[in-house]
């Protein structure tokens, strides 16, 4: 009898659940970093402002947005809405906490302003990143977005610049006579055809006198 009972509840139960609706799985989310950088190509001491703003759809949990930078920034000062942030001249963590993406919500934004360095060397590569990571997104699965940009005047450029053969003075590449060479051989050919006559008229005089004829005329012997 227990049995029966058994069996009878364990296909109520069984049937029941077929019939409960199964939840809709959860939305993937789609998030994207947006960096911008005002000036940018900014110059030593002089100010910038990164802007960083996250668009998509869907919930992120535990969000954290990590901006570094390859120039250090004086006086920087970074804020976020919604969260905090901690700052330091290159680097700049801001906790968002859960945010939830899409047409209806307010876009997280992130402003961060300072100066660049007045001790960045010319030639330096400055390159700014952002990541955002979550609780959906991992720190080994990142979102990024970044830009970049060369500081003028390095001092390789210049050197090589300097040393470069196709930048020699025009006059030297394009000078066609050999120094010491152009004067020599008219005057060597010059003395050869001098004595090439001499000797032919001395041989006639002396062929004259041999044979007893009078030197032609106009020529003292």
């Amino acid at each position: 009898m227990w049995e029966s009972v058994a069996a009878s509840v364990a296909g109520i139960m069984g049937a029941v659940a077929a019939a409960a609706p199964t939840p809709p799985p959860t939305p993937a989310v789609d998030a994207t970093p947006v960096l911008t950088s005002t000036p940018f190509g900014a110059l030593p001491a002089q100010g910038v402002t990164h802007t960083v703003t996250i668009a998509g759809r869907g919930t992120l949990t535990a969000t954290r947005v990590t901006f570094t930078t390859t120039a250090d920034l004086d006086g920087v000062i970074a804020r976020a809405e919604p969260g905090r942030c901690a700052a330091s001249p290159r680097i700049v963590v801001c906790d968002l906490g859960d945010l939830l993406l899409g047409a209806a919500a307010a876009v997280p934004r992130i402003t961060i302003t300072g100066r660049i360095g007045t001790g960045v060397p010319p030639g330096t590569l400055v390159r700014n990143r952002v990541s955002v990571t979550s609780v959906e997104s991992t720190a080994t699965d990142p979102r990024i977005a970044s830009n970049a940009y060369l500081l003028p005047g390095s001092a390789a450029t210049a050197t090589a610049t300097a040393t470069d053969p196709a930048l020699e003075s025009p006059a030297v590449a394009s000078e066609v006579r050999p120094p010491g060479r152009s004067l020599r051989v008219p005057a060597v050919a010059a003395v050869v055809v001098g004595a090439v006559a001499a000797g032919t008229l001395l041989t006639r005089r002396r062929l004259r006198r041999r044979h007893g004829l009078p030197p032609p005329a106009g020529c003292n012997d």
